[in-house]
């Protein structure tokens, strides 16, 4: 565990110093793009935070290249895949923050970047099934990889709408990935130093290095640059971890636990995902384009309804951490009952956070109605008198 905390504290001490300067080199370089009307910030503000996000999760994963409990990890070649793979993203997102790309163009360099990582060996060679496992095969299998990441990289970009949305869900869903692993090792008789639990506290890392710069009022973005990036890094875990975890005959985890690797992520953005689905539907039943922007997103919904742009974004923390954690607990705790109340509670507590402000608005202006009444009555009466 000591590995893994100074691993953590390399992530979020070289993404928070790296952040400055990428700042000022996006500045200058250009990437600093004009208010859009879809946007909720005022001011236009440098993009490339993903530089330092990629510097940091490269300097914490090649110091723990030489940890020594953590050497084992790094004898497959699944690390340089993904720094290769990275790579690409990088290239990919610099482009589209500062010139602007198509959508056929950057889907093709994130397929090339998925066809590294499962190159390199991150792939999924079988899904769990209730009372069995799916075998993919090696065909298959790259398909269902290279999708499962593309489509994992375009869910968080998506997610990437108010200051230090995507950053704060993708910590909070790598911290559950960690837990997840590291609990279920030990009770599994697992090796505890291994390849996704060391991803996942990396990840952690430099989403809280980063998220210190970028949290509202936020002094840089991360970009197309940083969120593909997390969402490469977020696939990797959960491919990995769904490999580690269920070897042939070697585990008799059941239940949630068995699909919690594949379904952690997805619950985990399951906010933003839906929201790209309605939008879909929205701009189609409208006759637009799917890609067609506006300003009826979710977070502009809760800025609608009255909530500050930091509230809306904690507010979306708020549930990204009930859906994972409570996912988490209901494969790790055997009192299920428990894990659904204390959930529910806190769920409930939640929506009532979120209709705050529409109902404190509809009391004050209830309130307003009955002064006015309570001022004309005086006045009426007074000019009935002779």
């Amino acid at each position: 565990m000591r590995e893994y905390a100074l691993t953590f504290v390399i992530a979020v001490a070289v993404t928070y110093l790296l952040t400055p300067f990428v700042r000022r080199a996006a500045i200058a370089f250009g990437a600093v793009p004009p208010v859009r009307d879809r946007d909720v910030h005022t001011e236009p503000i440098p993009r490339l935070g993903g530089i330092a996000i990629y510097g940091g999760f490269a300097a914490a994963l090649l110091i723990s290249y030489r940890l020594p409990h953590l050497q084992d990890v790094f004898v497959y070649t699944t690390w340089r895949g993904l720094l290769l793979a990275g790579g690409v993203i990088m290239v990919i997102g610099i482009i589209d923050d500062r010139w602007g790309m198509g959508p056929i163009p950057k889907l093709a360099g994130q397929t090339l970047a998925a066809g590294i990582m499962v190159w390199s060996g991150v792939q999924m060679l079988w899904l769990p099934m209730p009372g069995t496992q799916l075998s993919l095969g090696p065909w298959l299998g790259t398909m269902v990889s290279v999708l499962l990441i593309v489509v994992t990289i375009n869910a968080v970009n998506f997610a990437d709408g108010l200051d230090g949305l995507a950053a704060g869900i993708v910590a909070i869903s790598a911290f559950a990935f960690f837990i997840y692993y590291y609990v279920a090792a030990v009770d599994q008789g697992f090796e505890r130093q291994s390849y996704p639990a060391m991803i996942a506290i990396i990840l952690a890392g430099v989403c809280i290095g980063f998220l210190l710069h970028n949290f509202n009022p936020a002094r840089v973005f991360m970009g197309d640059t940083g969120a593909m990036l997390l969402g490469l890094l977020l696939a990797s875990i959960t491919i990995t971890v769904t490999g580690q975890f269920y070897p042939e005959g070697r585990t008799s985890v059941h239940g949630l636990a068995l699909f919690l690797p594949v379904l952690l992520p997805l619950l985990v953005i399951a906010l933003p995902l839906a929201d790209l689905v309605l939008a879909v539907v929205r701009r189609t039943m409208a006759g637009k384009s799917p890609f067609a922007p506006d300003k009826k997103h979710l977070h502009h919904r809760l800025l609608e309804l009255g909530h500050s742009h930091a509230r809306a974004v904690l507010l979306m923390y708020l549930w990204a951490a009930i859906i994972a954690f409570a996912s988490v607990s209901l494969s790790v705790f055997d009192n299920p009952f428990v894990v659904l109340t204390v959930t529910l509670l806190v769920a409930a507590c939640a929506v009532a956070l979120i209709t705050m402000p529409r109902l404190r608005r509809r009391a004050e202006e209830r309130a307003a109605r009955e002064r006015d009444q309570g001022r004309g009555a005086p006045a009426a009466s007074a000019g009935e008198r002779p």
